[in-house]
């Protein structure tokens, strides 16, 4: 694969509570372990919350572009991406993903379809697929 564009940041201080910067400073963010991993928790994000973001964006165009290639027309949708961290069976952490597509005016059956197709395309998908837990659901 020949990468078309290429996202560059740079965490430093402690990690989970440390910051994180992107090359080109657009993002540029204090971070806090969230209460129920044993940190302060309040204001600041973290990375699950980042990675979710992300994810639900590039989900959501994704799926806009299954559905054009299918001359389907969407309006008002939405993706959420639920991301949680948890202890493996390994002795490391893993990530777990629910992804949730609101998808007014279509039947389930094509919704299911789109999602499907939208999970075969989305790199964020193609990246996790074989690693992480992703259950994909229909609000």
């Amino acid at each position: 694969m020949t990468a078309v564009y290429t996202a560059s940041a740079t965490a430093t201080g402690d990690g989970r509570g440390g910051h994180t910067r992107s090359s080109d400073g657009v993002l540029d963010l204090d971070l806090a372990v969230p209460k129920e991993m044993g940190g302060p928790g309040g204001h600041l994000t973290n990375p699950e919350q980042l990675f979710a973001a992300g994810y639900a964006a590039c989900f959501h165009s994704a799926l806009k572009l299954v559905a054009g290639k299918q001359k389907i027309t969407l309006t008002d949708t939405a993706i959420t991406v639920d991301v949680g961290i948890g202890p493996n069976d390994k002795g490391g952490y893993g990530l777990t993903v629910a992804i949730e597509a609101e998808l007014p005016g279509l039947d389930e059956a094509t919704a299911h379809s789109l999602i499907e197709a939208a999970h075969q395309v989305c790199p964020y998908s193609n990246a996790t697929r074989g690693n992480v837990d992703v259950n994909l659901t229909i609000a």
